[in-house]
């Protein structure tokens, strides 16, 4: 890009990292934000200090998952590791050759996948439940509650809940390869991206489907923003953010489109949820930031760099924001001017 391009208010403020491996992972814990790169690394970033770096994997950091005192990362190099905030690396299980997919965890239980098996770990009892599949897991969330579990795959998605004696299962099927599952904050649907552009999404108590197409490119990201709550997605030339304020959700309702990139793909999206906002970052190193409304203009927070947006992540007291790229460039930066104005700028 050009040099003339004036920096933004976020961008003369931030502190800018080269780490020279692509940002492939981000998880916030408190006011720390984890960021896992594609050299095996880990980093954590901290107000005031420089990023401690770990070097957690011996290929790439694939996937990273957070509770209140962990994280939880998988990698090419085949192992499910749990990181604590001082820096102490456990490894909870090695598959070998086979890489750790999808991981997530909640205050009482963690999970990893490997092939077409998901390991849980619950309780206090150190041996892991296996759960098997009929395909590649792409995806694990669980609810809210952290009592269900739900894995993406080809098919559909496989919800999982314990009993006293093993885990009982209920299928939600929909042809296609399913990933990146998620529950609604009031765990009543669940959504998964899926290989060819689109979100599929089921309501729990009946089944139903929701099927959220016409996108013209992957969706690599999506979000729960406000208390309406959207759900914001990347793979579009905006962030699409969909309704699920009524009984039906989305059903027979147009998204609301925020965040115009002017052409350009987004490649990734952050609720901002405090303002009813969702931070957008696009293909071409962009990041917007825009209110749920599509009458309101949105805001340039970082300008085009031509690398690709891959990770935005904030401190839970919103007080900072860490965006990274493709090409292993990191921007980290007080989010707020001043606490006497409030003002992103």
């Amino acid at each position: 890009m050009s040099g003339t391009i004036n920096k933004t208010e976020l961008e003369r403020r931030a502190i800018n990292y080269d780490f020279a491996a692509p940002v492939t992972s981000t998880a916030s814990i408190a006011e720390t934000i984890v960021v896992g790169f594609g050299d095996g690394s880990v980093r954590f970033f901290q107000a005031g200090h420089e990023p401690r770096l770990i070097q957690a994997h011996e290929g790439v950091v694939l996937c990273m998952a957070v509770n209140q005192s962990y994280i939880f990362t998988g990698g090419d190099d085949g192992k499910f590791l749990r990181i604590s905030l001082s820096g102490d690396v456990e490894e909870i299980a090695n598959f070998g050759s086979r890489w750790v997919d999808c991981v997530a965890a909640t205050s009482e239980a963690y999970a990893c996948s490997s092939d077409r098996a998901t390991h849980v770990w619950s309780g206090k009892g150190s041996k892991a439940s296996v759960l098997e599949h009929n395909s590649t897991v792409g995806g694990l969330s669980f609810d809210s509650k952290g009592k269900r579990l739900a894995v993406a795959h080809y098919g559909g998605v496989t919800v999982w809940e314990p009993n006293e004696r093993r885990w009982k299962s209920k299928k939600l099927i929909w042809k296609g390869f399913h990933s990146s599952v998620t529950f609604s904050p009031d765990d009543k649907y669940i959504i998964t991206i899926m290989q060819e552009n689109a979100l599929h999404g089921w309501r729990i108590r009946d089944k139903a489907d929701l099927a959220m197409a016409g996108y013209p490119a992957k969706i690599k990201s999506f979000d729960w923003v406000g208390e309406t709550p959207y759900l914001a997605t990347s793979g579009a030339d905006a962030a699409i953010c969909w309704p699920f304020d009524r009984k039906d959700g989305p059903l027979g309702r147009a998204p609301v489109c925020v965040a115009d990139g002017e052409k350009q793909l987004s490649t990734y999206v952050c609720s901002l949820s405090q303002e009813n906002a969702v931070f957008a970052g696009f293909k071409n190193g962009e990041v917007l930031l825009a209110e749920i409304d599509e009458s309101k203009d949105s805001i340039v927070l970082k300008n085009a760099t031509n690398r690709e947006i891959t990770a935005i992540s904030l401190t839970k007291s919103l007080s900072h924001i860490l965006i990274g790229d493709e090409g292993g460039h990191v921007l980290w930066a007080a989010l707020w001017a001043g606490a006497l104005n409030d003002q992103f700028i």
